[in-house]
């Protein structure tokens, strides 16, 4: 992929496009809102734009880096599906396993049910939870025990839970897990819980080989993404930039300094659903190939017809998220015009989503506002990056589709 941004090449008008910077930086850096940003937009095999505004830090105000290494969250979560589905290209596993068949201690599990007096009544599964459950977020696995709670607000103390010993690895995680009745049946409902690490327990298993390991030589290597990794060498840490929260009184919190360079520490749990670390020049690349069919520079991650597997909505008669999703459930994206594929969004067209773009994009984000896109019928990717939990606080994939959409030009 080519380095130098060529906005004519790509078939957009370059003054129009440059609109991306002027409104980010104008209603959110200026303000203060947000410390920083970058964004990268390709289109037919051309990066047509790429941008570094702002700073690392509210504090010091120090430039931000070009080549700032981002928490990138639950926007790890595409690239485990695309490493399990790795796996299944070399027939080591299908859709259809049960989840049981890699990791014994799902072979029991059951459902809790509850009753009209409160209490929990546990029924059998009416079928095993599978691989495609596990990468759609229809397992039935909930915010899991106290051990290992799901909460935001711990997100910066790693991995999510504010309580799950920091010695823990995938293995111990998905024993744990199990030992707690499910939410749901499986495939009856959509809920984003710890699906994803499930998955990424699975890859490690099926390529009997550590989860960081099999992601460097199966896509980060292939790929060129020499930033992208679990933690940061001691001599990058000046190129991670501080995490803030806004509050729900619109103020801003520094959640993480980057002086403490914390995210050095390699961490036990090599978390599938959101512990990557990485630079926009990786991700572009991830989303560039994906764009062009799971190859990029001579060297392919996926086939075609595999990325066409994951970027079909395969929710119960392709229907909504909204029609799937558990009362009270989050994910990166809105669920209103929303399938959903394999670990990622899948846009159902501007009708259902009030919005440009065609159907059958397919796209994620991060709980620290990053957010991507993937545009097959114009050969189109968008990678948007920024450090602000929590990731609903500002619509910034709506605002930049309306921009790069208007600035197309063919």
């Amino acid at each position: 992929m080519e380095m130098i941004a060529n906005p004519e090449a790509a078939g957009f008008d370059a003054d129009r496009l440059a609109r991306i910077d002027e409104h980010f930086r104008t209603a959110y850096v200026e303000p203060g809102k947000i410390a920083g940003f970058q964004v990268a937009v390709g289109r037919r095999g051309h990066l047509a734009h790429r941008s570094t505004v702002g700073a690392m830090d509210l504090e010091s105000g120090e430039a931000l880096h070009d080549q700032t290494i981002w928490r990138l969250y639950s926007m790890t979560k595409p690239i485990t599906g695309v490493a399990l589905l790795s796996l299944m290209e070399r027939a080591k596993v299908k859709l259809n396993d049960p989840i049981h068949r890699f990791l014994p201690e799902w072979r029991d599990v059951r459902v809790g049910v509850k009753r009209a007096d409160g209490s929990v009544e546990l029924v059998d599964t009416e079928q095993p939870i599978s691989v495609k459950h596990a990468l759609m977020h229809m397992t039935g696995i909930g915010t899991g025990p106290k051990e290992a709670r799901l909460n935001l607000e711990a997100l910066v103390d790693g991995g999510g839970a504010r309580s799950l010993d920091p010695s823990v690895t995938l293995a111990d995680l998905s024993r744990l897990l199990a030992t707690e009745p499910l939410w749901f049946q499986p495939g009856a409902h959509w809920y984003y819980s710890w699906s994803s690490d499930i998955c990424a327990r699975l890859v490690e298993v099926i390529a009997d080989e550590p989860f960081d390991d099999y992601l460097r030589r199966a896509i980060f290597d292939p790929l060129g993404m020499v930033d992208t990794a679990f933690h940061v060498p001691e001599s990058e840490a000046h190129r991670v930039p501080s995490l803030y929260a806004r509050t729900a009184r619109k103020e801003m919190r520094l959640l993480d300094d980057r002086s403490k360079q914390r995210l050095c520490r390699e961490p036990a749990l090599q978390s599938g659903g959101g512990g990557l670390l990485g630079s926009l020049d990786d991700y572009a690349r991830f989303c560039a190939a994906l764009t062009a069919g799971g190859a990029l520079d001579g060297s392919r991650v996926l086939g075609r017809p595999t990325v066409e597997l994951m970027r079909t909505n395969h929710l119960p008669g392709s229907g909504d998220l909204r029609d799937f999703a558990m009362p009270g459930g989050y994910g990166e994206v809105g669920f209103e015009g929303n399938g959903f594929g394999l670990q990622v969004a899948v846009g159902l067209g501007p009708a259902a989503t009030a919005g440009v773009g065609p159907a059958d994009d397919f796209m994620w984000g991060g709980a620290a506002s990053t957010v991507f896109w993937v545009d097959p019928t114009e050969e189109l990717w968008a990678v948007f990056m920024t450090q602000l939990i929590p990731s609903g606080a500002f619509d910034f994939r709506g605002q930049l589709r309306s921009i790069v959409y208007g600035a197309i030009d063919d």
